[in-house]
């Protein structure tokens, strides 16, 4: 792994002079303080690289068959850009009203960055999250699906869409049950717009991982058998990742685990 940013030279420089976004979301650090964060990502995202290498080979898989999607929320954008140093490509968040600037702040990084937008989503907020997100993980229900294309099609662009499972039928939480997931895949895969990328889960809190990812593995065989194009399973985070990777998962979304506790919500 390429030396931390924070290693960088910096002389020249004011060592005490903010670097900011301009957004309530960045507090604002200076170039030591930036260096800092940028050395502490870098060990942070080698210990999760190493634990999805681990589970990997534990599963039999290839660490390549696995993208590490960095959930960002709450966090500046100066972060993203510190990780997208260290090699980072995929960023999600779960709030539009934080993610649509801090995408807009990043716009920079271009086509190094691919977004993706993993919370609950209303359809009156369709039109800003297609205007940055790459991928959408949490579809779980046909109106949302027609609201995604119609705005797809208006900003001519095509998205990919996750139906979001919801694996104990709670779906208040968010998340189609499984009954309803073939039906929702197969209006994703008709929309224009949008693309059919597979499926996605939140573990149960009160049921062993294994066992809930397990059954998204059974579902996204379903889903796959009619759309083989459908081949994402998102699942897995901090703590259970390894247990979404044996099931087969090929995205996992990592938040504390790679950047720390959570500062207070950005409103």
């Amino acid at each position: 792994m390429g030396a931390p940013g924070g290693s960088r030279a910096l002389s020249g420089l004011r060592r005490d002079v903010p670097v900011t976004d301009g957004s309530p979301a960045d507090p604002g650090r200076s170039l030591v303080e930036a260096g800092r964060r940028s050395a502490e990502l870098a060990v942070r995202l080698d210990l999760v690289r190493r634990r999805i290498a681990a589970a990997c080979q534990a599963a039999g898989r290839g660490a390549s068959e696995v993208t590490l999607i960095a959930i960002t929320k709450t966090f500046p954008a100066s972060d993203v850009r510190l990780l997208s140093e260290l090699g980072v490509r995929d960023v999600g968040e779960n709030r539009d009203q934080e993610a649509a600037p801090k995408a807009a702040q990043c716009a920079a990084l271009g086509p190094a960055l691919t977004w993706h937008f993993v919370g609950r989503l209303q359809t009156n907020k369709c039109a800003s999250v297609v205007s940055y997100a790459h991928v959408v993980h949490s579809v779980d229900r046909l109106r949302l699906v027609q609201a995604l294309g119609t705005q797809a099609r208006r900003a001519d662009r095509r998205v990919r869409c996750l139906v979001q499972v919801s694996l104990d039928g709670d779906t208040s939480r968010g998340g189609a049950v499984a009954q309803q997931v073939p039906q929702i895949a197969d209006a994703v895969a008709a929309e224009p717009g949008l693309l059919l990328g597979g499926v996605m889960a939140v573990a149960p809190l009160d049921s062993l991982p294994a066992a809930a990812f397990g059954r998204l593995a059974e579902i996204a065989a379903a889903v796959r058998a009619i759309h083989p194009e459908a081949a994402m399973i998102s699942a897995g985070m901090s703590g259970d990742l390894e247990a979404a990777i044996a099931a087969g998962a090929t995205h996992v979304r990592v938040g504390t685990a790679l950047l720390g506790g959570r500062p207070a919500l950005v409103r």
